[in-house]
């Protein structure tokens, strides 16, 4: 069994934040917070982890709506686009009698 830890969840949990949260080098946070930098580096490393969701997560209610709505807005994108590249070639496209 290992020893307890000599640092608590919340230091860990701080830590990891600055880390995170910082322009500096996980080096250089665990200088200044006095760690060895693969301590630290582990802490993010498994923060980071945690933070992805599983492969086979389900969606929740709202990204499935959140998916459908840019799914949606993808395919109006498209269409524009498409629409914009014929009419390119044409100038007088616009100018045609859409009958």
């Amino acid at each position: 069994m290992a020893p307890p830890s000599k640092y608590s969840p919340e230091f860990r949990e701080e830590a990891v934040q600055i880390a995170l949260r910082s322009s500096k080098t996980i080096s250089e946070v665990a200088r200044e917070l006095e760690l060895n930098s693969e301590t630290l580096r582990g802490w993010v490393r498994k923060y980071q982890k945690q933070q992805e969701p599983a492969p086979d997560a389900v969606l929740t209610v709202n990204e499935r709506a959140r998916l459908k709505e840019l799914e949606r807005r993808n395919r109006e994108l498209e269409m524009e686009n498409s629409f914009l590249k014929r009419s390119r070639g044409d100038p007088a496209y616009f100018a045609k009698d859409p009958r």
